[in-house]
């Protein structure tokens, strides 16, 4: 079983091809390590002081449990199929299933339908699949630009500040940050979330202009101006290892 640190969680490859994450953290009380899963997810507790390998070992000790219980609430990430010129997959988008289909064209460009995607891609197709995967990656940044500006058409007022920028790209671990220069960054995936989850995501971004913490005033301001935050989080929670891995196996390679 593979692992490698990232962040706050601990990934976890199983020899099956699945993807465990196990959210790491020290708490001032434990006295010892404890596992716990629920339909949020997998989450290891242990003594402030304890060394990294210890952690490691005892989840690799627990992987059977850890792996049987998450299959059981359908936690697990499986291995998606590939990406594959000419075969149409499912994926999510918007939170929703969509179809992506393929089709040939004069230029290569997308096309959107109720309920499916078509990525057109001209003869050859030498460069069939990176051309795909640069379209999917524009589409998605696209959408969420969309929405972005406009709720900051709404949330700017309320807050009296504005960022100074926004970058929308992968990333690995979180769905957004705010950097030293009030800028945003959104992770891509969030094109494949519900907007509310983008929307949630946006505004504890908006809030960090205010306050650079996670402190019960940062959460007020947070409900201030999205009140449907905390089942939104839950939301990400429980679905984004799927998403990331969805959003790798469509734009995977794709420059920043």
């Amino acid at each position: 079983m593979a692992q490698h640190l990232e962040g706050d969680w601990l990934e976890l490859a199983t020899a099956t091809g699945s993807t465990i994450r196990v959210l790491r953290a020290a708490h001032p009380r434990a006295r010892r390590l404890r596992l716990t899963v629920t339909p949020k997810g997998a989450r290891v507790s242990y003594p402030h002081g304890t060394h990294p390998a210890q952690v490691s070992a005892f989840l690799r000790s627990h992987a059977d449990w850890l792996e049987q219980k998450l299959d059981e609430l359908n936690l697990l990430v499986k291995p998606l199929p590939p990406l594959r010129v000419g075969h149409a997959t499912e994926m999510p988008l918007r939170g929703e299933p969509v179809t992506l289909d393929w089709a040939e064209g004069p230029y290569p460009r997308i096309e959107t339908g109720e309920g499916a995607l078509t990525l057109v891609i001209p003869r050859p197709h030498t460069r069939a699949l990176p051309v795909a995967r640069g379209l999917l990656a524009s589409h998605f940044e696209s959408l969420i630009r969309r929405d972005v500006s406009r709720w900051l058409a709404g949330y700017v007022p309320q807050l009296g500040l504005a960022p100074t920028a926004l970058k929308i790209r992968p990333l690995k671990s979180l769905w957004g940050s705010l950097d030293t220069r009030d800028r945003i960054n959104l992770d891509l995936a969030l094109a494949l979330a519900p907007p509310a989850a983008l929307r949630y995501v946006l505004a504890h971004e908006l809030c960090h202009l205010k306050v650079r913490n996670h402190s019960p005033r940062f959460w007020a301001q947070v409900e201030g101006l999205f009140p449907g935050w905390r089942e939104q989080r839950d939301w990400l929670r429980q679905n984004g290892s799927l998403l990331k891995a969805e959003l790798d196996r469509l734009v995977a390679d794709v420059a920043d």
